[in-house]
């Protein structure tokens, strides 16, 4: 029990995670020591090529951005190393094929991190972008995509859930990017206070339309869509959401989406995508496990633009270079 604990306050506060780290590096291993080259720095320092189409409409955004953002944190490690060639690149070319047909309106990032698909849409887009992060650290990180590189994206603090009130977010142990809000009264220094509010609630108080919804929650989608399922019927957003399996989030997530009408797609490979009459978390590859809802069945000019985008996001590695 203090074993955990003392893990948990480790977790807790990236100071004393950045200290322990430093201790643990002067140790021999039988002690618990770490291999100084697999320490991750206090700051990363990295910079990110950004998809772009061939088209000959005149470029809008930047074709690179400069971040500097915490060491620790999974997705920065992540770009720093593979850039976006390698993070959810079928997720990625969906999401920006979506906003390119989806109607006007607003995206939301629900489950944002450091904000990869905000990045993405406030580059290429003028539409207003949201991204939603409850995890403190890693919303404070998303802050400083948004001002460093002049993105503009607004970061909203808050859990999205089918309540409203507060919550426990459960940090998680080796990977930052699944920590999740769960129903639990027990408080320790696993488990912090977080504001929690529906997406109905929150889109009321913005007066926001949107037409763009992505959701990745590490099980806690089917919340989300639940909480918001008013502004799913009056607006019709396109949406992308992560289906974990086996943890009855495929059966929740039919019973609320079937009345809907919408159409369902597993997020896998080449496009085209075929349509399901069931959501099955295990139908797209463990590196993707997204779905794609649309209000209609995609057109066919939509594939294409899939296909052009994920050829675009294969030549954003690190150090990749454009054509001036």
């Amino acid at each position: 029990m203090v074993t955990d604990q003392l893990r948990a306050l480790v977790r807790r506060y990236p100071m004393v995670r950045f200290a322990t780290r430093q201790i643990r590096v002067h140790l021999p291993r039988r002690l618990g020591g770490l291999d100084p080259a697999r320490v991750p720095p206090w700051n990363r320092d990295l910079t990110v090529v950004l998809p772009r189409l061939e088209t000959g409409t005149p470029p809008t955004g930047p074709d690179s951005i400069a971040l500097r953002l915490p060491g620790d944190l999974t997705v920065p490690r992540r770009l720093a190393a593979s850039g976006f060639t390698r993070h959810e690149p079928d997720s990625l070319a969906c999401f920006l094929a979506m906003l390119d047909h989806a109607p006007p309106g607003a995206v939301l990032d629900v489950g944002s991190g450091v904000g990869v698909y905000s990045i993405l849409a406030s580059a290429r887009t003028e539409r207003a972008v949201f991204a939603f992060e409850p995890t403190p650290e890693i919303a404070s990180a998303a802050r400083v995509v948004s001002r460093s590189a002049d993105l503009g994206f607004t970061v909203v603090e808050l859990a999205l859930s089918n309540h409203n009130g507060t919550a426990h977010l459960r940090r998680a142990r080796h990977n930052d990017m699944c920590n999740t809000i769960v129903h639990t009264s027990r408080a320790d220094l696993a488990h912090i206070p977080v504001a929690v509010v529906t997406l109905c609630r929150w889109n009321e108080e913005a007066s926001v339309r949107p037409s763009v919804l992505k959701v990745d929650t590490a099980g806690t989608e089917p919340d989300v869509v639940a909480g918001g399922l008013e502004v799913l019927r009056r607006h019709r957003p396109w949406m992308l959401v992560k289906v974990r399996p086996d943890r009855g989030l495929e059966e929740r997530l039919m019973a609320l989406l079937d009345p809907l009408e919408y159409t369902w797609y597993p997020v896998s490979g080449p496009p085209p995508y075929e349509p399901r009459p069931e959501i099955a978390g295990r139908a797209s590859p463990a590196w993707e496990r997204m779905w794609m809802f649309t209000p209609s069945p995609a057109p066919e000019a939509f594939w294409s633009s899939v296909s052009a985008w994920r050829r675009a996001l294969e030549e954003c590695s690190p150090g990749a270079r454009r054509n001036p």
